[in-house]
């Protein structure tokens, strides 16, 4: 009926054009779906490389701890000494640090001092992480862009006398450059990019911007598509820092093909606030049934919207926590040593990432509170 549908990304269809009876005619259509078990009702075997999220919540922190003011710490450092979770930091860090060595090795040498990748960067702990592992992997020589963007909203225009790009992912995007620079690795060229759109470009591209998200078409879908059009674009202001005195210099577009994003970090490790709701509503089995519901519809939800986007802009955006061998790994972890929704925001959900983001030398970054890019960004309610 002259409707375009999305292909869910959760299957491979096969079109036998030998079959086609005319130009409007592919002939016979055949999807082959996904499963756990490589079994389906079409008789095809497509064995998923990872199995299910398990919903073994893994026993308490401490199995003798009683003290209700355990679950109230308020600093990463006080699970250093607890040896249980080493062997769970260690493996996500190798598994991540496969991932991001898969995704960037192939791309090709742009020249000398030219950018060859890029993260879209809020500061927030799985971008940052991201930065700092790659930063193992790539020789000190090489710059990274990170892209850090930010809308003129007129809602929030008018309540402030501040800068109106002064957004809190464009803070917390500072400060974790300055972390990069200085806990990291500070003989790399960490080329923060800052996006600052105001309301008339929004205006400007925004039928576009709709148009990329088709069929996804909801009030958050053009929040969120927004900002990750404009970031991916990378056109913006140079951030540079000589000692003390950091300055921007106007005009610069981004050289990276290559983005790396932080997407499947909050769904496997409970970053979202329904997370925190299903473990108030039902403990670990409604916390566990939550996670393996997100990681499942990932695919449909969110990245065949988000692919759109980037790609849209000539990039190329590849996802290290959605690579087979994290998700592998991260399914197989016990719930409470991915998460603990008996800590308090900032540190219970993600707990595992913090962990690893503090290990690394990321002290300030660890502790920040999850914000959704189209708030953190300042999109919704544009």
């Amino acid at each position: 009926n002259g409707v375009w549908l999305e292909l869910p990304a959760q299957r491979i269809y096969c079109m036998d054009l030998g079959l086609a009876t005319s130009a409007e005619s592919f002939g016979s259509f055949v999807e082959y779906q996904w499963s756990y078990s490589g079994y389906n009702e079409d008789g095809g075997y497509l064995t998923l490389p990872f199995g299910q999220v398990t919903l073994a919540s893994g026993g308490p922190i401490e199995s003798d701890s009683s003290d209700p003011a355990y679950y109230r710490l308020e600093d990463l450092a006080q699970f250093q000494h607890i040896g249980v979770w080493q062997p769970y930091i260690d493996g996500l860090e190798k598994a991540l640090s496969e991932s991001i060595r898969a995704r960037v090795m192939s791309i090709p040498d742009q020249g000398a001092g030219v950018p060859r990748v890029g993260i879209l960067f809020s500061g927030g702990v799985d971008c940052i992480t991201i930065a700092a592992l790659l930063a193992r992997i790539l020789p000190s020589s090489e710059p990274v862009e990170l892209f850090n963007v930010a809308f003129e909203n007129p809602r929030q225009a008018k309540n402030t006398k501040q800068n109106i790009y002064d957004v809190p992912d464009r803070k917390t995007g500072r400060s974790g450059w300055l972390e990069l620079c200085t806990k990291i690795d500070a003989q790399r060229d960490w080329r923060l990019v800052e996006v600052d759109v105001p309301y008339d470009s929004v205006l400007e591209h925004q039928a576009h911007i709709r148009q990329l998200l088709e069929p996804s078409a909801t009030v958050m879908d053009m929040s969120i598509g927004m900002a990750l059009w404009f970031a991916s674009r990378g056109e913006g202001s140079l951030v540079k820092r000589s000692g003390d005195i950091i300055e921007r210099q106007e005009g610069y577009c981004g050289t990276a093909r290559v983005l790396l994003l932080g997407m499947g970090a909050d769904e496997q490790l409970g970053g979202y606030s329904r997370h925190r709701s299903a473990w108030d509503r039902g403990g670990a089995h409604e916390l566990g049934q939550e996670i393996r519901l997100d990681v499942q519809r990932i695919a449909t939800r969110n990245l065949g919207r988000d692919d759109r986007i980037v790609s849209d802009n000539s990039k190329e955006a590849r996802y290290p926590f959605l690579a087979a061998n994290v998700v592998r790994y991260l399914s197989a972890v016990p719930l409470h040593r991915k998460m603990d929704m008996r800590y308090p925001r900032g540190i219970g959900e993600k707990l595992l990432l913090r962990l690893l983001a503090h290990q690394l030398g990321l002290t300030q970054a660890s502790m920040l509170a999850k914000r959704a890019i189209q708030f953190g960004a300042r999109t919704a309610k544009m």
